[in-house]
């Protein structure tokens, strides 16, 4: 079987400016390379409307330019994603633990794809069942700035059957 690729990038207009601007906001070329590869799709991302807002909003949080390249490469996705609509909401989540804005800077240093994760599905169960097993607010922070790995675990899969043993 034969597929075929619906999305043939031009060089000059998408492939050429995608990784200049990925070089000038920090990337090394082996960062650079670890997005492409990991994110082909990054060269359909505007990069004025969503990519460049999503870095800046990371360098506004406290991220410096090395933190910001090292998310890139590790969670390329968070360049697709809006700030206002997911990115905002996860941090003002985060933030109801009573972690300030390096803190939460923090945490996503150590865990990008915490930005990935889903609010709904993910973040908020884990924390309600840390909350049952008798966690107050002031250690699920703790946690989330020490651990933040913790909330990209299977609740049903892995943590609770490790509780349960």
């Amino acid at each position: 079987v034969r597929y075929r690729c619906k999305f043939d990038p031009d060089v000059e207009t998408r492939v050429k400016p995608v990784m200049s601007w990925l070089a000038d906001i920090g990337l090394t070329t082996l960062q650079v390379r670890c997005v492409v590869s990991k994110f082909p799709m990054v060269f359909q991302v505007s990069l004025q409307q969503i990519a460049q807002p999503s870095v800046k909003w990371l360098k506004h949080l406290g991220m410096d330019d090395g933190q910001v390249a090292k998310l890139l490469a590790s969670f390329p996705g968070v360049l697709t994603r809006s700030v206002e609509r997911t990115l905002e909401p996860k941090v003002k989540w985060l933030k109801g633990f009573g972690l300030d804005d390096q803190q939460v800077a923090k945490a996503l240093a150590r865990f990008p794809n915490l930005l990935g994760l889903s609010l709904e599905e993910k973040l908020k169960p884990t924390s309600q069942w840390l909350k049952e097993l008798g966690i107050d607010d002031s250690q699920v922070a703790k946690m989330i700035t020490k651990f933040p790995q913790l909330w990209g675990f299977s609740l049903e899969e892995n943590l609770k059957p490790k509780v349960q043993w």
